[in-house]
């Protein structure tokens, strides 16, 4: 059985449950307490140096340590349904849509977030290593934010999916950015019609309830 290294209010672990509930893949989750820290712990180290989750531990006995090691193994081992694509252009579309969702959505409301929150006086970026926080950082961040949010409008324009005209990863990462992007007071409004409709028929997958 795989275990899951989770935390169910946190962002980035969401999405790969999501993915194996997308594939219909049995495992054990093992509760990681980012609130109090437990990331940083002697006992979570030893699973991850890197301190961060989602960590998936496979059967084999493979940790894997980020979202992109994630999808690509499960993609691998349970390729139905597809999730990365099929054919070479539908992978490429996905893949590259999939990054700027990535980039342009949740970086930047990571970016917002943690140069703001004075709960991370100190932890301006996941992992190991302390960083101080940069007022200015905060700021650009919700600006990409809008940005994206407009950008994802337009690409949705008539389109039931983000990429390939299928329901793929790159949908999983923009659902969680969108539903992450609340906890810096933005949300679609009714300047993303599109945004809205592609997020309310995502609802109706059981996947997104978790």
């Amino acid at each position: 059985m795989m275990t899951l290294y989770d935390c169910a209010t946190a962002p980035s672990p969401r999405r790969a449950r999501i993915l194996l509930a997308e594939k219909g893949i049995a495992h054990d989750t093992v509760e990681i307490d980012l609130r109090n820290q437990e990331q940083l712990g002697a006992a979570f180290r030893q699973v991850n140096p890197q301190c961060t989750v989602p960590v998936l531990r496979t059967d084999e006995g493979l940790v894997l340590t980020d979202n992109a090691a994630i999808a690509a193994y499960l993609e691998a081992r349970f390729p139905q349904p597809p999730l990365l694509g099929e054919t070479p252009a539908e992978k490429a579309e996905i893949a590259s849509w999939n990054w700027r969702v990535e980039f342009e959505g949740f970086l930047a409301i990571a970016e917002a977030l943690r140069n703001s929150s004075p709960a991370m006086a100190h932890r301006a970026l996941p992992g190991p290593v302390d960083y101080a926080q940069i007022p200015e950082l905060a700021e650009r961040g919700i600006a990409r934010v809008q940005q994206f949010l407009i950008t994802l409008n337009e690409r949705l324009d008539s389109r039931d999916f983000i990429a390939a005209d299928r329901f793929s990863i790159a949908d999983i990462t923009a659902v969680v950015a969108v539903d992450f992007a609340r906890i810096i007071k933005i949300k679609p409004g009714e300047q993303h019609p599109h945004v809205q409709r592609w997020r309310q028929a995502m609802a109706q997958r059981a996947s997104m309830s978790i």
